[in-house]
């Protein structure tokens, strides 16, 4: 039977710097950006490798994150503060980008491998475990085979594309809430088959 008052962690992937801030690997950031928005919640202390804040939601205690660690190395401040909070892998929501996915899809997940991210492979390895939620969000996969992966998730997305994009950060941001208070499968219904 679980309590209300259950502390969850909701984690926005990316690569801090402006350089960054419009590309494709930082979808997660920007979907953490609308999800503190509509919470009225700043994202601004300084710990744990990252700028998080703090608010509740629907009787949960909940932390926000986004880990200021470069996308390889996640998973140090997810862990850090999951363990000074006492979050357990299964209340760690992470929302981060997908280039198997079109622009403006979602797909929610319960658990899985990293799928060749980076930043989920950090996340698995520091928790030891691959079972916490995720909301992907769907950049477009790479214009050709031969197109250097690194290169194109560090890329920014065109006007037409941006668009798409700005729908689907906010469903992003309904669907880690919607992880939170009615649980994952009830997420992915609701979100997985939506479209653009």
């Amino acid at each position: 039977m679980k309590k209300d008052n259950e502390a969850w962690l909701i984690v926005g992937l990316g690569n801090p710097g402006p350089e960054y801030a419009k590309t494709r690997h930082n979808c997660g950031f920007r979907a953490l950006d609308i999800l503190a928005q509509k919470l009225g919640c700043k994202v601004d202390k300084g710990k744990f490798e990252g700028l998080y804040g703090q608010t509740t939601y629907e009787g949960h205690k909940l932390y926000l994150l986004k880990p200021l660690t470069y996308m390889n190395l996640s998973g140090r401040s997810v862990l850090q503060l999951s363990a000074y909070f006492n979050i357990p892998p299964q209340r760690i929501v992470v929302i981060f980008d997908d280039i198997s996915l079109d622009i403006g899809r979602l797909r929610i997940r319960s658990n899985g491998s990293a799928g060749g991210h980076n930043g989920i492979k950090s996340i698995i390895s520091q928790l030891g475990s691959q079972d916490f939620p995720r909301v992907k969000v769907g950049v477009g996969a790479k214009p050709n085979p031969d197109f250097d992966l690194a290169d194109w998730v560090l890329s920014a997305f065109s006007a037409s594309e941006e668009k798409s994009l700005q729908a689907a950060l906010d469903r992003a941001a309904d669907a880690a809430l919607c992880i939170v208070s009615q649980g994952t499968m009830e997420a992915a219904n609701r979100f997985n088959a939506a479209g653009k």
